[in-house]
C-alpha cells in the first residue's frame, strides 16, 4: 500500500517512518523542506496511484486543517480518501465529509494517541466514518497501532466525527488523570515524612491499581528533574479539555473531575489570582484573619473594617 501524509511535525514524521517500517510506502509532504519528500501537495497527490490515493492530514486544527482539506478536494479525484487524523474538533468532520463525498472522495477521522513515543510504542486509533473505508485502510492502522490484539488499541467508534470525539473524551479523561498524579506528588513532596518522594511514587508502578503508562512518564520526569525546579508552573491546553467540558454540559453529563482539571490549567497561568484575592479579603472581612500585604513574604494582622461576624 502507498499512501500520502501530509505534515511531518514530531507525530507526522514518527508515524511516517513507523508506517515504513511497517511496509507501508509513505510519500510524505511539509512546509519545511528539510523534511518534506516532495515540494508540494500536487506532487504528494500527483505521486500516488489516482482513484485510490489515500491522504492522511496530520496538521493543527482548525484553519490549517480546513485549508489543507479544501486543497485536496480540488487535487484528489473519484475513488480517493482522506484520513484527518489531528486533533480536530469533531463538528469539524462532517462539514469535512460532505465537501468531499460530493467529488466522490472518502473521509475517516481518526484520533490517535501516542505523542512523541509512537514510533516505539505504537498508537492507540479511535476512526469514524464508513465500514467499508475503515477496511480499505486497515493496513495503515494497523502499521500504525501497538503490537497485540486489534480492539485492545483500534476501534471503528461510529460514523463520521466519532473517532475524533471519542479522542476528546479521551483527552479529557487524560486532563484528570494528570491533574490526580500532580496532586498526589504536591501532597507527598509538602510531608516531611516521606523523605523519597520519587521512590514512593516509582513504587507505585506496579501492582497498585493507580499504575499507568501517565504514572511512568511522572517517575521519568523526576528522574530527570527531582524537585521539577527547571520547569515553570504554567500548563497550557490545547483545547480538547474545553471541548469535553462544553459537551458535559450539553449532554447534562456531570464531569467534575475534568472540568477541575481544566480550570487548574488555567490557574497555572495566572501571576495574581483576583479570586484568590478576593477570598483573601472576604476571610479578612468577616473572621478578621490575617492577610499578606501585596508583595509581602509575610502576613499581615490587619483588622477588618467591621467587628461582625
Amino acid at each position: 500500500m502507498h499512501i500520502g501524509l501530509v505534515g511531518l511535525g514530531k507525530m507526522g514524521a514518527n508515524m511516517r517512518e513507523r508506517l515504513r517500517r511497517g511496509g507501508v510506502e509513505v510519500t510524505g509532504y511539509d512546509r519545511n523542506q528539510d523534511v518534506s519528500d516532495v515540494p508540494s501537495l500536487e506532487a504528494l497527490v500527483q505521486a500516488l496511484p489516482a482513484g485510490e490515493r489515500i491522504v492522511w492530514v496530520m496538521v493543527p486544527s482548525g484553519p490549517i486543517t480546513d485549508a489543507v482539506v479544501h486543497q485536496l478536494a480540488e487535487l484528489l479525484t473519484t475513488g480517493d480518501a482522506v484520513i484527518d487524523g489531528g486533533n480536530s474538533y469533531y463538528q469539524d468532520d462532517k462539514p469535512h465529509a460532505d465537501l468531499l463525498a460530493e467529488r466522490g472522495i472518502g473521509f475517516l477521522d481518526a484520533g490517535v494517541s501516542g505523542g512523541v513515543w509512537g514510533l516505539e510504542n505504537g498508537y492507540g486509533l479511535m476512526v469514524g466514518g464508513d465500514a467499508d473505508l475503515v477496511a480499505r485502510a486497515m493496513p495503515v492502522f494497523d502499521a500504525l497501532r501497538p503490537e497485540g490484539p486489534r480492539a485492545e488499541s483500534f476501534v471503528h467508534a461510529g460514523a463520521v466525527g466519532a473517532g475524533h470525539f471519542s479522542k476528546m473524551v479521551h483527552n479529557g479523561v487524560e486532563y484528570g488523570l494528570m491533574q490526580a498524579y500532580a496532586e498526589g506528588y504536591e501532597l507527598l513532596a509538602a510531608k516531611d515524612l516521606v523523605t523519597d518522594v520519587h521512590g514512593t511514587i516509582k513504587a507505585w508502578t506496579r501492582g497498585t491499581v493507580v499504575r499507568s503508562w501517565l504514572l511512568d512518564l511522572l517517575v521519568a520526569a523526576l528522574e530527570q528533574d527531582p524537585g521539577l525546579d527547571k520547569i515553570d508552573d504554567w500548563v497550557e491546553d490545547s483545547g480538547e479539555g474545553r471541548w469535553t467540558v462544553d459537551e458535559a454540559i450539553e449532554l447534562a453529563v456531570p464531569a467534575p473531575v475534568i472540568a477541575a482539571a481544566l480550570f487548574a490549567r488555567f490557574a497555572s497561568r495566572q501571576e495574581e489570582s483576583p479570586a484568590l484575592k478576593a477570598v483573601a479579603a472576604l476571610r479578612q472581612q468577616f473572621g478578621g484573619h490575617a492577610v499578606r500585604a501585596a508583595g509581602a513574604d509575610t502576613v499581615t494582622p490587619t483588622a477588618p473594617p467591621s467587628s461582625e461576624a
